[in-house]
């Protein structure tokens, strides 16, 4: 049985405010569906590179964050990534973090 889902809204929040109070810069560059939309996040790491994490479900239906570039990869292909999957997926939020060390403040 999968874990009750908490709105997309609150959770863009939430990771918004850990990063803020972390003292790194966050932002919502694109706002999805505020009940069910997927959660998407950019952290830029420098020099032109950044890493994607993008929620999931594991086989037991719980909640997972994924790497899909297995690391930190050139921004613009993860921009090119993020964009084909907001054509995707319409309800899609993105959150872009900036932060010295490279934390996207998840769960």
């Amino acid at each position: 049985m999968s874990e009750p889902r908490i709105k997309s809204e609150i959770r863009a929040a939430a990771i918004l405010r850990r990063a803020h109070a972390a003292g790194a810069f966050a932002v919502v560059s694109r706002r999805g569906d505020p009940d069910a939309g997927a959660v998407a996040v950019k952290v830029y790491v420098g020099a032109g590179r950044a890493r994607v994490y993008v929620e999931a479900r594991d086989e037991d239906g719980r909640a997972i964050w994924r790497e899909p570039f297995d690391g930190a990869a050139d921004e613009c292909a993860i921009d090119a990534y993020l964009e084909k999957e907001r054509r995707f997926d319409s309800d899609l939020w993105i959150l872009e973090i900036e932060d010295r060390e490279g934390r996207a403040f998840l769960d």
